[in-house]
């Protein structure tokens, strides 16, 4: 690793902030990991297997699998007063069991040093794949060529703001991620997590 003459790392400002950035993003996905977790758990009484993709080139980023339902989803993120109109898809993620694109949208909390999620979200009912992308605009390079001609993504899509139905809460969303209604027997949460102190205190 390069130093500046000292024995601290050097680092451009470029690399500062990608590097930023990626912890931004993976700060994210935290959030949004654990909100689910603990809606699953705390409300429906519900555990999640949570799986990660190292890469993004089949579409999606992350894997629930909660109540019989496998869940490949694409998350993708902005501030809550964002203008984004449109996100991009990979046709891939029609493909997976459940597909379907979660937008969060971030409400960061001066105040409370806290991120509050909303959502926006495309997909179909649990067990069924990603609505129809037929008809959407195929997406294109960010840069054009040296012809000047942005070449088109023939495996992307760009599915409009207006084709996401709005998700207030954690809750909803895992309801609707994995057809979860009832509120779970609270008795049964606390006996669970008796059980678990009780194996704990064994271990000590």
């Amino acid at each position: 690793m390069a130093t500046d003459g000292t024995n601290e790392p050097s680092m451009n400002s470029a690399d500062d902030t990608f590097l930023k950035s990626m912890f931004y993003e993976q700060l994210v996905e935290y959030v949004f990991v654990s909100e689910v977790l603990q809606e699953a758990w705390y409300y429906f009484g519900q555990t999640i297997e949570v799986l990660r993709s190292e890469v993004d080139s089949s579409g999606y980023d992350i894997v629930f699998e909660c109540n019989g339902i496998m869940r490949h989803v694409q998350l993708k993120t902005s501030r809550v007063d964002a203008r984004a109109s449109s996100q991009k898809v990979n046709i891939a993620l029609a493909s997976k069991p459940s597909g379907c694109i979660v937008w969060l949208l971030r409400n960061e909390d001066c105040l409370t040093h806290r991120m509050r999620l909303s959502y926006l979200f495309f997909g179909g009912e649990p067990g069924q794949q990603l609505p129809s992308l037929d008809g959407l605009r195929i997406a294109k390079t960010t840069k054009a060529n040296t012809q000047g001609i942005k070449k088109e993504r023939n495996a992307i899509r760009i599915v409009p703001k207006s084709r996401f139905q709005s998700i207030l809460s954690t809750r909803d969303l895992v309801g609707s991620l994995f057809g979860l209604r009832e509120r779970a027997n609270q008795d049964f949460i606390e006996q669970t997590e008796a059980a678990v102190d009780e194996s704990e205190d064994e271990d000590v």
